[in-house]
């Protein structure tokens, strides 16, 4: 069995496909020479701060750039993760036929920081769209809106703000939720971009996965989800969560050939 017949047969059990643990890097050229694709990639690197190592500003640039410009290659629609101080110079990274439609904020009153200075109290995400995908708005409406909308009588269709309210998972918040997993999002911040970037049936690719929050809501909103992390405790993590093992890549099939 070939990976892209592998991936199917995982997604068509339980909604999602864990590969095995590799480097973001491999798992896209992975992914790209099997002409395996999705219609939105969710990028969540290390923030270049400390956690996860530092690179020079140069090197960390291109890495980014390099992550965007793959996923172009297998998806419609683009989320990068970030602190607003390291990210916002990326705006400017769109990959060619695509360009940047939204600045969205996770807002969160709960930070626990003692740093002295300003407290952090949010955390972006830039949406990168290609010429010609569409957005889903229609996915938030409320009953009302929803007859209306089926009925053709709305002018215009009403989306979320762009900045979304939900309280870090610390403490008893999230008690529910949690993993494990030290800087685990939220799946109410998650189930935002998902919506709004899909409809069901639809397959969301997370290549630096951390406890799986992307195959979580993807199953519950009747996606489908492709998950990786380079990280092997993170994977035994969704495996838990999801209750679907990891697919088994043959070893000559990660003889990866870079793109």
């Amino acid at each position: 069995m070939n990976l892209k017949q592998a991936i199917a047969e995982s997604i068509e059990k339980s909604g999602v496909a864990i590969l095995p643990p590799m480097d973001v890097n491999d798992s896209m050229t992975l992914l790209i020479n099997n002409d395996i694709k999705a219609t939105t990639s969710i990028l969540d690197p290390w923030y270049n701060k400390g956690i996860g190592g530092v690179l020079p500003d140069a090197e960390y640039d291109e890495f980014i750039r390099n992550l965007l410009n793959q996923s172009a290659i297998t998806s419609d629609i683009l989320y990068l993760w970030g602190f607003p101080e390291v990210i916002g110079p990326y705006v400017r990274f769109a990959p060619n036929g695509f360009k940047m439609t939204a600045w969205l904020t996770w807002f969160y009153k709960n930070c626990p920081s003692v740093i002295r200075g300003w407290r952090s109290s949010q955390n972006a995400c830039i949406q990168f769209t290609r010429d010609g995908a569409s957005l889903h708005p229609e996915n938030f409406l409320n009953p009302e809106q929803e007859l209306r909308f089926d009925e053709g009588k709305m002018r215009f269709i009403p989306g979320p703000t762009s900045v979304i309210e939900a309280p870090l998972i610390v403490g008893f918040v999230g008690k529910n939720e949690r993993t494990g997993h030290p800087s685990q999002k939220p799946e109410t911040v998650f189930e935002r971009i998902i919506l709004m970037s899909t409809k069901k049936g639809d397959t969301v690719i997370d290549l630096m996965a951390g406890s799986g929050t992307t195959g979580s809501v993807a199953k519950k909103h009747h996606r489908s989800a492709i998950l990786c992390d380079c990280n092997e405790e993170y994977i035994e993590m969704m495996e838990k969560r999801l209750r679907q093992r990891r697919i088994q890549i043959e070893e000559k099939t990660l003889l990866i050939k870079k793109v």
